[in-house]
């Protein structure tokens, strides 16, 4: 009975095909038999990934002599790039001696996929040299290998000039490139223009949006999607729309995605539950993400094991995530670096900073190499713990690593030096660091100096970085506004504040208007805090408490009253606002005033809050210390 190869591979029986194959040629020796069939067996290998059985296919290809056939040589050739094994790819693709356009795609399409995008970008730029035009196929080939905006508008302007911008393939990898740009006016545009819009352009564009921190927007075009078209959602939609969810924590729309899910069948998909795990988790139902985990049984991978453990950290739960992370073993699992992040990120947010050198000495130990996510949550428990001698171990290690250079380990050295009130070698650091355009490691240094007093420095720091071009954000103006504060520069201040709006588009928040009050208030310009707080169109908490403040420094009473009036309206439960006020009275020595404000506490139920200790501080970093 004859074997009809296509059939199989077409209908994703790529195992039956190859079982199939491998008996016919134990049994049959005529040339020939194959011919047709070559194809797709080669095909069958390549979407199993199994490169061994392809070449020993290759081999009796060369044997019976079809080698030279230019539709077999190019499924070898496609078979090889896309699997990795570009060498024999290559060297397949020279020793064609009759190339044609699908052979070229295939090293294209090839060396993209696996991140050889120059190389996939030289060979498109070649095509024409070959006498070959550029078809549909090789538009979207090359298109993913478009990392920088001005090749990708190069792309887009053939496929205009070629007629294939309406091509469904084209337009959405043009409307991918233009995401992975950033260009996401360019890449609504794109996707706009599709005329017969399916779920697989739909998906690049909610794929798009997640991969942007655009959640909000991929939610409201699924919403599109489901008007619009008749087909089914795919495992895909599923998956980008599950973490738009989990990133905008909307928990209600993915309450009714996950009914979708139910009802298309699509909940045995791993990466359909993993993304579900994470989205509960990360909505605060740990509960009901460990439901959903347990229920997946032996259809979990260590992905989702991670999204477990990685959720649970996140919801507090410390010891069940050591729990299950023990248990990966008893799975046949072995943890990874994001297993070992996932522990060490995990207790460095909840402040346990000893657990977390003790799980890094236990990854380096496993032999796993500390990546750049784990050092960082080290140096941040370094930080709230103020454990100097830790943090230099660790700034060791990225020395001897060579990953000192890389500028968000810079940014969390030199955090670290400032909280330990290390702020010579935060400078080494800084001098020594390759710095981009992001403002966050300058940032790093105006905050740490003006913590430690060095408020000079905070303002030679930004004078350096607006000479060198760099844009500050709003975190730059917190920054140096507070060392303004703390020098009493009020002119200075005011020079600041009045240029983030007009030099670089800046909108002034509570605490920069928070920054710009205390600044007045130490240098007793009351009333002139006072009008700045009123021209806010909803002055928050903290820029009253800011003034209040001022206000118990300069003992003003009148306007301290009118402040915890507008304080109590705000917070009603917090009693701190009557007990500077009432601070206030007893300073100016009116007693009879501090007996009415105790007894307004009183009839209010408000307590003074106790002080605090800070002795298991320093008990943790000393323990730290001794690691």
């Amino acid at each position: 009975m004859k074997i009809n190869f296509r059939k199989l591979v077409l209908n994703g029986l790529y195992k039956e095909a190859l079982l199939h194959y491998t008996k016919l040629h134990s049994t049959n020796s005529i040339p020939g038999t194959f011919y047709f069939d070559y194809p797709s067996i080669f095909k069958a290998c390549k979407k199993l990934n199994l490169v061994s059985t392809g070449v020993q296919i290759h081999t009796h290809v060369i044997k019976t002599g079809f080698n030279s056939d230019v539709f077999i040589a190019t499924s070898v050739t496609d078979m090889y790039m896309k699997s990795g094994f570009f060498k024999g790819g290559a060297k397949m693709f020279d020793e064609m001696t009759d190339k044609n356009i699908a052979s070229v795609n295939s090293v294209i399409s090839g060396l993209s996929q696996n991140g050889y995008h120059s190389e996939s970008l030289l060979v498109f730029k070649n095509v024409g040299i070959g006498g070959f035009k550029p078809n549909s196929v090789t538009l979207a080939s090359v298109l993913p290998a478009c990392e920088r905006l001005k090749n990708g508008l190069e792309i887009h302007g053939l496929a205009v000039k070629f007629g294939f911008e309406m091509d469904i393939y084209v337009a959405t990898a043009l409307l991918t490139m233009y995401f992975n740009c950033k260009e996401f006016v360019s890449g609504l545009k794109v996707f706009k223009m599709i005329e017969d819009k399916s779920v697989v352009s739909y998906n690049a564009l909610l794929s798009g949006f997640v991969q942007n921190g655009l959640p909000v927007f991929a939610l409201k075009f699924f919403r599109e999607m489901r008007q619009v078209l008749g087909e089914s959602p795919s495992i895909v939609t599923s998956v980008s729309v599950l973490s738009a969810c989990s990133d905008a924590l909307n928990l209600r729309f993915g309450k009714q995605v996950h009914c979708l899910v139910f009802k298309y069948e699509m909940d045995c998909d791993v990466m359909v539950g993993t993304t579900l795990v994470d989205m509960y988790s990360k909505s605060g139902c740990w509960k009901d993400a460990y439901d959903i985990f347990k229920e997946m049984g032996d259809g979990r991978n260590l992905m989702t094991w991670n999204s477990m453990i990685s959720g649970m950290m996140y919801n507090g739960k410390c010891e069940m995530a050591v729990e299950l992370f023990e248990q990966l073993e008893l799975f046949g699992l072995e943890p990874d670096s994001s297993s070992w992040n996932s522990m060490i990120g995990g207790f460095s947010r909840l402040g346990k900073g000893i657990e977390a050198f003790c799980f890094f000495k236990r990854m380096q130990l496993a032999g796993i190499t500390p990546s750049l996510q784990s050092v960082t949550s080290l140096l941040s428990a370094c930080s709230v713990l103020f454990a100097l001698q830790s943090g230099r171990e660790i700034h060791g290690h990225t020395i001897r690593t060579a990953i000192e250079v890389d500028e968000f380990i810079s940014t969390s050295l030199i955090d670290m030096y400032m909280k330990c009130g290390f702020t010579s070698w935060a400078r080494k650091v800084f001098d020594h660091s390759e710095r981009s355009e992001d403002p966050a490691i300058w940032n790093a240094m105006i905050s740490g100096y003006g913590t430690n007093g060095k408020n000079d420095a905070a303002h030679e720091i930004f004078d350096l970085m607006l000479k060198e071009g760099v844009i500050p954000n709003s975190c730059t103006f917190v920054g140096i506004l507070s060392a303004c504060s703390h020098t009493g520069n009020v002119a200075k201040g005011w020079e600041i504040f009045r240029i983030m709006n007009r030099n670089f588009g800046l909108k002034p928040n509570s605490e920069h208007f928070g920054c710009m009050v205390d600044l007045l208030g130490r240098d007793g310009r009351l009333d002139e805090a006072w009008n700045l707080i009123n021209g806010i169109s909803e002055p928050s908490s903290s820029v009253y408490a800011s003034l209040l403040g001022a206000c118990r420094l300069h003992l003003d009473a009148d306007l301290g009253e009118k402040i915890v009036e507008r304080l109590l309206e705000l917070e009603p439960g917090d009693s701190s606002p009557l007990v500077i006020l009432s601070n206030i009275y007893a300073g100016q020595g009116r007693w009879k005033e501090v007996e009415r404000i105790r007894d307004i506490m009183s009839n209010k139920g408000l307590r003074k809050l106790p002080g605090c200790s800070l002795v298991e501080v320093t008990e943790n970093s000393h323990q730290l210390s001794s690691i």
